[in-house]
């Protein structure tokens, strides 16, 4: 839209933050108000309407809208409000049951250009893995994400992590 709408809508999430949750009703009639303000083919809309969904509890309900907007063309509009969107709908895929799709959605994120959210992948996917019985490969990219942080060790955990997702061949030290 423009920077004053994305203003707005970021104003209204930090209100929900610091309190509104007590309120999802109220907070989603406001994106709904904001979204109103979209034409009606923005891709922006679906996506701010999931966010909220899924922010109050009703990942059954992001999911389609999260697609809606994924396949409106989110990532024409931005690529940063699209990768945010796969995270978030492999979320709700895990919380509604389907960690397949989620693994599947995010699996091609682990090679997408680098950016502030990868963390946030690799943290969601490694949920998905877990939730299917691939503890070792979750904690795998869970740890890879983590030794990045660290102010030492970071070698010996990078290590760790790559072993981790590795088919097991017994336990081996590296440092």
């Amino acid at each position: 839209m423009n920077q004053d709408w994305e203003d707005r809508v970021a104003a209204a999430w930090a209100a929900f933050d610091s309190h509104a949750e007590q309120d999802a009703a109220a907070f989603r009639a406001v994106i709904d108000a904001l979204v109103a303000e979209l034409p009606d083919d923005s891709p922006l809309g679906p996506f701010e309407r999931a966010c909220a969904w899924d922010s109050t509890g009703h990942s059954d309900k992001a999911v389609v809208l999260y697609r809606q907007a994924l396949e409106g063309g989110l990532a024409e509009v931005s690529r940063y409000k699209a990768r945010r969107a796969r995270i978030q709908l492999a979320s709700s895929l895990r919380n509604t049951g389907r960690p397949q799709e989620g693994v599947e959605l995010l699996t091609p994120e682990l090679d997408a250009l680098s950016d502030e959210l990868d963390d946030a992948v690799r943290a969601t996917l490694a949920l998905c893995l877990s939730d299917l019985g691939r503890d070792r490969e979750g904690l795998s990219l869970a740890l890879g994400a983590l030794a990045r942080h660290l102010p030492r060790y970071q070698r010996s955990m990078a290590n760790y992590a790559r072993l981790l997702g590795a088919p097991r061949e017994g336990h081996r030290a590296v440092g």
